[in-house]
């Protein structure tokens, strides 16, 4: 990644958020947020979060985080306007490709969370829910070889204790940080790694994924991070209608599961928000048109696919996991799945065959 310190102006003349990297077509920003963790009650999920960036390089095409980048800019600008202080380049990106070209660094998020922590309400609090860091950006994407942001933040959690922390991740970047996560784990903290993996086909993966670790890279991450007895959960989701939820792809992803030793298993159907929907869709016209029809009545009224679907979903991963021998739903209930439920078939066809 090709560093530099450059600043860009809008056509308002406030001054813009310092551009700090550029790799490829990826523009790199330094940003200086208020806070970086997340409150239950501020995101309306049952844990704190933490994103050391806003935006994402890999470019997963079904990512539903891709509504964070346009309110975190939308923020920025809104600030720039009152103070003619700072704000986001304008460029001729649409939200949803600005997402994974134009990421956001949180440069002193492990000096924000480490003032944080020393609140004693804020410290009592955590010692009764969650931290998940990466609920809205990889914490390991490209960015973090530079600029380690996440390494910062895990140093900063490792002077606690009583803590339980989950990374969600891509990247076996994560391995890098073993000693961390030990060193956590040591101090009485829980610690697990969730593993984002759906599908063991490495050529549909960087269809699905373009710019996302392979799959074998992944699945060696877990087994060295099993290796250190450090909990790995792995997260089949999103599953893809029509695309990576046939018998044999869910039996092939399970079984390589399986080998790298891993925890635990999660897996939910896709889901389409507003933002995920404007990239997946038109996705979905160009690199597979025969499931275009189906995807549009499938998720016509709902984010969600149906009831049905997904209760057939479940079964086979419950199935499939009972025989590879491995833990099925441990630490992903998905109280989604029985709220605002739309009838519709368009996908029997995978998922009707024998479990």
């Amino acid at each position: 990644m090709r560093e530099q310190t450059t600043f860009f102006g809008d056509a308002t003349g406030a001054r813009a958020l310092p551009m700090v990297g550029e790799q490829k077509d990826i523009r790199y920003y330094a940003s200086v947020p208020r806070s970086v963790l997340n409150s239950p009650t501020a995101t309306g999920m049952g844990f704190w979060s933490i994103n050391p960036y806003v935006g994402c390089a890999f470019g997963c095409a079904y990512c539903y985080a891709r509504y964070a980048h346009r309110y975190a800019a939308e923020r920025l600008n809104s600030a720039a306007a009152e103070s003619g202080d700072t704000a986001l380049p304008v460029d001729e990106l649409p939200p949803w490709l600005a997402f994974e070209r134009r990421i956001m660094v949180k440069r002193e998020a492990p000096l924000l969370l480490r003032r944080a922590l020393a609140r004693p309400a804020v410290h009592s609090a955590l010692q009764h829910e969650s931290v998940v860091i990466g609920t809205a950006t990889d914490p390991y994407q490209p960015a973090e070889r530079r600029f380690r942001i996440t390494r910062g933040i895990l140093e900063v959690l490792t002077t606690q204790h009583g803590l339980s922390v989950t990374i969600i991740t891509k990247s076996p970047l994560v391995t890098r940080d073993i000693d961390l996560l030990v060193r956590l784990r040591e101090r009485a903290n829980r610690v697990s790694v969730h593993v984002s993996l759906i599908t063991v086909d490495r050529e549909l993966a960087r269809r699905l994924e373009p710019r996302a670790p392979t799959p074998e890279s992944r699945l060696r991450a877990i087994a060295r991070l099993r290796a250190h007895d450090i909990e790995v959960g792995v997260n089949c989701m999103p599953v893809l209608p029509g695309i990576t939820d046939a018998a044999d792809q869910i039996e092939a992803l399970v079984g390589r599961i399986a080998e790298s030793r891993a925890s635990y298993v999660g897996a939910c159907a896709l889901r389409l928000q507003s933002a995920a929907r404007a990239r997946y869709l038109p996705f979905i016209e160009s690199e597979f048109p025969t499931l275009a029809d189906r995807y549009r009545r499938a998720y016509a009224r709902s984010h969600q696919v149906s009831e049905q679907y997904r209760a057939a979903l479940r079964e086979r991963f419950v199935s499939v996991c009972e025989r590879h021998g491995v833990k099925f739903g441990r630490y992903y209930e998905d109280d989604g799945d029985a709220a605002d439920v739309v009838e519709s078939p368009e996908f029997p066809s995978q998922l009707a065959l024998p479990l």
